[in-house]
């Protein structure tokens, strides 16, 4: 059976300035609100290696069912996972502009370390985090719909140290399906990630990092199985080491990082199945940065990378050497003027070179960043942007430039409810075809019954282009209930 991608092209390049006032909306959304008290989300962006310490320290329980979905997770070690090992351009820098995970409103306000929540176990303190969900989801593409009732089960936590010197920060969470009603595909995920810190002098601090983490590839996914019932599973299993010293107002990182991905079988209605395992491959970049510090909050700096792709089978099945090696530079500016505004955006070039001579080499302007305001007490904003260069699998066909939008809003509308606003848009640039362009938004509400439990509502709609066929769009709802430690 011949593989042939679900979606290998994108709409008329016309539709660009449709996505662009999207875009615009979704960002100006979050600007309009007010607020009461102050909730800090998201990690602090600092340098390529000090992001996760912070956060992980702010906000080690993040409350409800799953974590904050920001467009950057707060809760992963930076250099842990987080990667997309089809991106070798943000191999190492994954968290710090992951796109939206999910449609629905996400988890509305994290809790604070002090709370008095959490177990205890030697120098160690768990906070472990259950939801269970009831949902309903309906999909139309074209002039077909499908729908489905599932039950939802998604379980956190966070097991962080109090050392007095070093720190050592595991985190996991997992989400499991069962339908009640209708035969969609369930989206079993889950990942974990170790963060061990070590203070080796006053000015210098290294990270040794590892992770797993397991999918089920997106039938949007423009490498998605046309016409599989059930997407292939993508295990990753990465690790790295980073370190990073201040030279008095000069600031120097240095990182390494490897992921290993693998592919499982795509299954039909037949009961078929169709190996995917020629796409598995072994990632590995290094990652230099230099950042100047004009003042305490006024840090640009500049950045290059190479990497290096490899695939455990020398061409794919459709004789094609997919192996590669990467390279990028940037530069840009580091801001932080503490809890009211703090972040970082870049601009650069990226480029993958196969080793296959008829597959062009991929390049692409990249402009990255994150910002983070809050701009009332009680109010927390949030914004992304991700440049990302991925592989095709279609014959011929080098991979796209894909271009994500992000925004959050996050706003405690009473003492124990707070509300979740999130959008997104991603832009897939084509060489070889026009672009395709999706988009989300969801609204989430969380009510904080006392310490122990909480109820969570959620509402969402993603919208997916496709070229080469019916767009479709999908409409998913849920109630649950949380309980913490």
């Amino acid at each position: 059976m011949s593989r042939i991608p679900l979606r290998h092209g994108k709409p008329d390049r016309r539709a660009r300035p449709a996505a662009l006032v999207v875009t615009a909306a979704v960002l100006l959304v979050p600007m309009l609100a007010p607020a009461q008290s102050l909730v800090t989300e998201g990690s602090d962006i600092v340098t390529t290696d000090e992001a996760a310490t912070s956060a992980a320290g702010r906000n080690p329980n993040p409350i409800g069912a799953a974590t904050l979905r920001t467009g950057l997770r707060q809760d992963v070690p930076l250099g842990v996972d987080g990667t997309d090992a089809d991106d070798l351009n943000t191999l190492i820098e994954g968290p710090q502009n992951l796109p939206e995970a999910a449609i629905d409103g996400g988890d509305a306000a994290p809790r604070f370390s002090d709370d008095g929540s959490g177990i205890r176990l030697g120098s160690f303190m768990l906070r472990p985090t259950i939801n269970e969900s009831i949902n309903g989801e309906r999909t139309r593409s074209g002039g077909s719909e499908t729908r489905r009732t599932y039950a939802a089960t998604a379980v956190n936590g966070t097991l962080t140290s109090d050392w007095s010197r070093h720190a050592l920060t595991v985190t996991a969470e997992g989400t499991h399906e069962r339908n009640l009603s209708g035969s969609a595909s369930t989206k079993p995920e889950g990942r974990i990630d170790a963060d061990l810190r070590l203070d080796l002098a006053d000015e210098t601090v290294a990270h040794l990092t590892g992770g797993y983490a397991f999918e089920r590839e997106d039938t949007s996914d423009p490498n998605a199985i046309s016409g599989a019932t059930t997407q292939a599973g993508v295990n990753r299993y990465s690790t790295g080491a980073s370190i990073a010293r201040d030279f008095g107002i000069l600031r120097g990182t240095a990182s390494l990082a490897a992921v290993r991905s693998t592919y499982g079988a795509a299954r039909f209605a037949d009961g078929s199945r169709l190996s995917l395992g020629d796409r598995d491959r072994w990632a590995v970049e290094g990652r230099l940065r230099l950042g100047y510090e004009l003042s305490p909050a006024l840090i640009p700096f500049i950045e290059a990378s190479l990497g290096r792709a490899i695939y455990d089978e020398t061409r794919d099945v459709s004789g094609y050497a997919r192996s590669s090696h990467s390279y990028g530079g940037r530069g840009g500016l580091q801001v932080d003027f503490g809890e009211k505004l703090r972040g970082e955006l870049g601009l650069g070039y990226a480029v993958v070179d196969y080793e296959d001579a008829r597959l062009a080499s991929l390049g692409a302007i990249t402009l990255d960043g994150s910002l983070f305001w809050s701009p009332h007490r009680g109010t927390d904003v949030d914004f992304g942007l991700r440049t990302t260069l991925q592989d095709s699998t279609t014959a011929g066909v080098n991979g796209w430039r894909e271009y994500q939008w992000t925004a959050g809003l996050s706003h405690q509308v009473m003492s124990r409810l707070t509300a979740r606003l999130t959008g997104s848009v991603t832009q897939r640039d084509f060489s070889a075809g026009p672009d395709e362009t999706d988009w989300q938004t969801g609204f989430g509400l969380i009510w904080n019954l006392n310490r122990w439990f909480d109820v969570t509502a959620n509402l969402g709609y993603e919208h997916t282009g496709n070229a080469s066929g019916p767009d479709s769009n999908l409409v998913r709802a849920g109630l649950g209930v949380s309980l913490r430690r």
